[in-house]
């Protein structure tokens, strides 16, 4: 059963177009991980917040890839990480047109 992770955090910056130029290797590399299905980058520029919406195959392979990415973050300094795991209401989902089957 996919689950979606919510992730968010304090960031200084990028934003906008240098954070889509500076974070592209990052982006691609994500696609790379087990059970990784997709994801939705968020951007507070204003508040200066950062995450994404991720869908992965499985509860397992969202945590695993929670603990390894906030050990990444905290290598970039970043080290108040929120993450959250939910379950996906697939019927309800797809009345309001989720990209999910």
């Amino acid at each position: 059963m996919a689950v979606l992770l919510q992730v968010d955090f304090e960031m200084e910056g990028p934003f906008g177009t240098e954070m889509s130029e500076g974070f592209q290797d990052l982006a691609e590399s994500i696609n790379e991980e087990p059970g990784f299905l997709w994801k939705i980058w968020t951007e507070n520029a204003d508040e200066k917040e950062a995450g994404g919406i991720y869908v992965f195959e499985t509860k397992e392979d969202a945590e695993n890839y929670l603990k390894m990415h906030t050990e990444r973050l905290a290598g970039f300094g970043i080290t108040d990480v929120n993450g959250k795991i939910f379950e996906i209401n697939k019927q309800l989902s797809k009345i309001n047109k989720a990209p999910i089957e």
